[in-house]
């Protein structure tokens, strides 16, 4: 064969490559509707996200002040148990945490039980701050509430799929994406569903499209208490699933497709 019939052939299938590879493309970069007439993208949500107590929340409440009788009062201390045999080891007693119930309940030392599902922990630490004024002289109680569950799932197509914790009670879809390691090439970026429980119990299924510059105003972009995210596989991996055979013969197919082309351009040449 010359060389000539042979660029032939080399150009045909570098067609088929690149056509291959531009829609592969199309379905893995990230923000690809991103605005080029803009140098950045406004958020129309509101301010910073905070996060809202739910049922099931388990919350760590402290309270610090010089007084320490009065403080001891209000902060729930864990039964010790020592399961050592010397008695001169001691450990640190830590702070009972609370849950609140499916009515967004706690049970708070002297207070009794406190309304607190849908506050922020900010609101929360001032509803317990004025509760609290009267019982101090000095000063004013220095109260900080943390959740102490704050967990996202991840599931389907990311290259580390699981349950993850979080410390600053604020967790984006992007920041989960990353810590579960990415998407895989197989992963739909325009469709990835993010199950939500709320208060009431009601459940709902949001659409995030990573593809949209818009993203970070969807509901979901913050995520919140055991949302479940699920990325879905693209028409590649659902086609190498159900018909992993027949797509190893279309790829024969196409190498013999390709030969014979050579072959005719042989003869006709």
């Amino acid at each position: 064969m010359s060389t000539k019939k042979t660029n032939l052939s080399i150009l045909i299938v570098l067609a088929v490559w690149l056509f291959s590879s531009c829609a592969g493309v199309k379905e893995i970069a990230y923000f690809q509707k991103l605005s080029t007439k803009t140098d950045s993208i406004k958020q129309t949500n509101g301010g910073l996200f905070e996060a809202r107590i739910k049922p099931k929340d388990m919350l760590s409440i402290t309270v610090a002040t010089s007084e320490p009788a009065t403080t001891r009062m209000y902060n729930l201390v864990l039964p010790q148990v020592n399961e050592t045999p010397d008695k001169y080891l001691t450990s640190q007693p830590g702070l009972q945490s609370y849950l609140v119930n499916l009515d967004g309940i706690i049970d708070f030392p002297v207070f009794g039980k406190i309304k607190v599902g849908g506050l922020t922990l900010k609101e929360l630490e001032n509803m317990l701050q004025k509760k609290m004024e009267s019982s101090f002289s000095k000063e004013r109680p220095i109260i900080t509430i943390r959740f102490t569950n704050f967990a996202v799932n991840v599931l389907g197509e990311v290259n580390r799929p699981g349950k993850y914790n979080t410390t600053n009670e604020r967790m984006t879809i992007l920041e989960v994406i990353s810590i579960a390691g990415d998407l895989t090439i197989f992963g739909r970026r325009d469709n990835i569903k993010v199950l939500r429980e709320y208060a009431d119990g009601s459940k709902k299924t949001l659409t995030v499209n990573l593809n949209d510059e818009n993203v970070i105003n969807s509901p979901a972009y913050y995520l919140e208490q055991n949302d479940v995210v699920y990325v879905e596989p693209n028409g590649t991996k659902a086609r190498s699933t159900s018909f992993g055979a027949a797509e190893s013969f279309g790829v024969s197919v196409l190498s013999i497709g390709i030969s014979l082309i050579s072959l005719l351009v042989n003869i006709l040449k």
